[in-house]
């Protein structure tokens, strides 16, 4: 008798994004004729970078050839593209191997897929708010007891507080635990964590014989000196951290897909001296995937440099520039504003302690504005909407003038 995996049912409710597109689908339906500005999810909309439009046109002229064509690559990745991306690590004064890069269709898939080389009974860390797939992917895994409505929590769960007292930045937990999930630049708060916050957590790891998993996907947004963009900037980390990362916000692959996932040979846990963890991944990638598309490797390829690379950092000026507007915009209304400024994204305070749905929907039916509620990132996100930068920059302006216009609070 085939029976279900119980884990789904543990699941708070339906996944953010999706229950975002349903009930804007439906106010639309309602009110015919008017024109949504969509500032929630962070999905691309400025066009790819030429050089790289040029090397995957090249790849696909290679590949209509009998004599150049080619079929499955490495599952780790082409080496081509595993050694350019040493290279673009070694720019931060950090040396990798290039056995030691998985390259992926996109760090989401990699948040969760890696933690299948883990055990189940592993007690897993989540900063608060989080992205959701860090927590989903763990509820479906069999990490957690049931969902508790009155706390917003899951049981079984470390929470790791983000709030306004600590910058959004969480401190490591007093308590034991194996798996930990941090994200900076993250998302959705748009803080980014010095060295000093993450070397803790990188003592942390080691003392415990803890796995850091680290969702750099932002990295390319910093623009203040100072912050480190890998946690291998930070000493000791190769022992206890692996690092996922993306094309997807930086050169605008959020459709193309092509990310990649560190996993260094130094890294160990409470039961795998250094090698093993390394070894698990490659299995598992070997066993479940058959690498990426060639064609989207060539594209990244040619992102990480030359014209391919200036092109791509255009990309993430735009977006910023994008983002200070929302950010002033919002400021102007009396909203508390934070993150924006190394991240594309904007955390915004909920006027008179309003429930971020409550605001969604305040934004929604009179500025014709969708945002994220910051409650579907966890409870911590409670009292807050995510405000996302992607965005063509004439619609951009055109709903921050609406929210200043029509916005009452």
């Amino acid at each position: 008798m085939a029976t279900i995996n119980k884990n789904f049912e543990k699941l708070a409710s339906g996944y953010l994004f999706p229950e975002i597109a349903r009930r804007t689908a439906s106010w639309q339906k309602d009110n015919p004729g008017i024109e949504i500005m969509r500032l929630g999810i962070g999905n691309t909309t400025e066009a790819l970078p030429p050089a790289v439009c040029a090397a995957m046109h090249e790849k696909i002229e290679a590949l209509s050839e009998r004599s150049t064509y080619s079929g499955y690559g490495d599952e780790q990745g082409d080496t081509y593209l595993r050694e350019a991306l040493v290279a673009y690590y070694g720019r931060y004064g950090v040396e990798l191997d290039p056995t030691e890069f998985f390259v992926s269709d996109g760090a989401k898939s990699d948040a969760a897929n890696l933690q299948d080389i883990f055990g189940k009974d592993n007690v897993v860390a989540i900063q608060d708010p989080a992205y959701p797939v860090y927590v989903d992917s763990n509820v479906v895994a069999g990490r957690t007891g049931l969902f508790d409505k009155e706390s917003g929590r899951y049981n079984g769960f470390v929470y790791l507080k983000s709030n306004e007292e600590n910058g959004f930045i969480p401190s490591p937990p007093d308590e034991k635990v194996d798996l930990i999930y941090l994200c900076s630049p993250n998302n959705p708060t748009g803080s980014v964590a010095t060295k000093e916050q993450l070397k803790a957590f990188v003592d942390y790891a080691i003392r415990n014989k803890s796995v850091i998993i680290f969702d750099s996907a932002y990295s390319e947004y910093i623009t203040e000196e100072g912050y480190p963009r890998s946690i291998y900037e930070v000493e000791g980390a190769e022992k206890c951290a692996i690092e996922i990362n993306s094309f997807s916000k930086f050169s605008g692959f959020t459709g193309v897909r092509l990310g990649w996932t560190i996993v260094p040979k130094a890294l160990e846990c409470e039961d795998a001296p250094s090698g093993v963890l390394n070894a698990l991944w490659n299995r598992r990638q070997c066993t479940f995937f058959n690498g990426a598309s060639n064609i989207a490797q060539a594209g990244g390829f040619a992102a990480l440099s030359g014209d391919g690379y200036a092109q791509s950092r255009a990309l993430v000026d735009y977006y910023m520039e994008n983002a200070r507007i929302i950010g002033e915009g919002l400021k102007k209304v009396g909203l508390t504003v934070y993150g924006g400024v190394n991240s594309p994204y904007i955390w915004a305070k909920t006027p008179n302690n309003m429930p971020s749905w409550a605001f969604f929907d305040l934004l929604l039916d009179t500025c014709h504005v969708v945002v994220t509620p910051g409650s579907g990132f966890g409870p911590a996100g409670e009292g807050f909407v995510r405000v996302s930068s992607y965005g063509h920059r004439e619609n951009v302006i055109q709903a921050m003038a609406s929210i200043e216009e029509n916005l009452a609070i």
